[in-house]
């Protein structure tokens, strides 16, 4: 029988692949090239106003995606080009190998006593005024920077590929990036950047669930424990996406994040999340390696979301390979009618 191979799925596999292997490109990021324009954009839009921040970000996203969409119909008859595009998207706009490297270089500072260093390094994970911190307040912002970009680096970007092909892949991430450039709560941004904030809320409510899921499911002997503190604590962060993988990984590490946090200058008192002791850089090690697991997963997910049906635009399926006493034959069918790390502000 011919081997059926789905486009979208095996591009965001080898794109996983990709990012696992060599992390983001080093000159000329594409998410970074985004950002830059984004924030000339930002420079020439900007007002004290929801209507011009709704505006800003409309215009931002609807690029994105238009672009997605252009590459999207051009390659639907080509399943060569559409993996490759696909593939490089992917890439792109994962962020699981950086985020694993920012984690374990901020354990391995903290281990060392080097708090000096690990509150510059800090500003590389999250948004959080880092000058103050000690050592156990570096660990827990870490460490609750590597639970909630897990979702938004990893499983997010990896279920919107599946669900939408191109355009999800770079629609999100541009989402993604302008809620980390414009989504803070300061007098700026309040305004501003509200229309960017909630879009990425929305965008992020099923992705931040199930990452939070599959937490548990990558937990081992402790699943159970992360699954009970994410349905229970889960809603306690004030953010609608940020608290639910924050207290799965609580739960699965035995610990409790959560506490006192500045941003900007303003200082908030968010509940706790979890039932066990403080976190230590140990902690921000397994961490680590809980978020490579639930990464996996999601890619597995991802895959078999995709690999059934190809999404809006796509090429048609391709098979490959021999049949029985014929030559090697390539045939397509019309299924179409089926259907850098960013920084958190939070």
């Amino acid at each position: 029988m011919p081997l059926r191979l789905g486009t979208t799925a095996a591009g965001l596999v080898t794109g996983y692949g990709a990012d696992a292997l060599f992390g983001d490109p080093r000159t000329g990021h594409p998410v970074a090239l985004f950002g830059s324009a984004a924030a000339r954009l930002e420079h020439r839009l900007w007002a004290d106003s929801k209507p011009r921040g709704a505006v800003y970000a409309g215009l931002c996203t609807f690029a994105a995606v238009g672009l997605g969409v252009a590459l999207q119909t051009a390659s639907r008859r080509s399943p060569f080009a559409r993996f490759v595009l696909t593939a490089v998207s992917t890439w792109v706009v994962l962020g699981g190998r950086g985020l694993a490297a920012e984690g374990t270089e901020m354990a391995r500072l903290l281990e060392a006593g080097e708090v000096p260093e690990a509150r510059q390094r800090l500003s590389h994970l999250c948004a959080r005024d880092a000058t103050t911190l000690d050592s156990a307040e570096l660990t827990r912002a870490a460490t609750e920077s590597i639970a909630e970009n897990t979702s938004d680096a990893v499983v997010a970007p990896l279920f919107w590929g599946a669900v939408a092909g191109l355009p999800g892949l770079l629609g999100y991430r541009a989402l993604n990036t302008l809620d980390a450039m414009v989504g803070y709560r300061s007098a700026r941004h309040r305004n501003f950047g509200w229309a960017a904030a909630r879009a990425d809320d929305l965008v992020n409510l099923v992705p931040s669930r199930l990452g939070a899921a599959l937490t548990a499911v990558c937990a081992g002997g402790r699943a159970r424990a992360s699954w009970r503190v994410w349905r229970r604590d889960g809603g306690q962060h004030p953010s609608p996406n940020a608290g639910q993988v924050e207290a799965a990984f609580a739960g699965a590490l035995d610990i409790r994040l959560g506490g006192t946090n500045s941003y900007g200058g303003e200082v908030e008192s968010r509940a706790r999340l979890g039932e066990g002791r403080e976190p230590e850089p140990v902690d921000l090690r397994r961490a680590v390696r809980l978020s490579r697991r639930v990464g996996a997963a999601a890619l597995l997910v991802a895959a078999a979301i995709a690999a059934p049906t190809t999404p809006w635009g796509a090429a048609p399926v391709q098979s490959i390979g021999p049949r029985r006493g014929k030559s090697s034959a390539r045939r397509s069918v019309d299924n179409s009618g089926a259907g850098a790390v960013a920084v958190d502000n939070r």
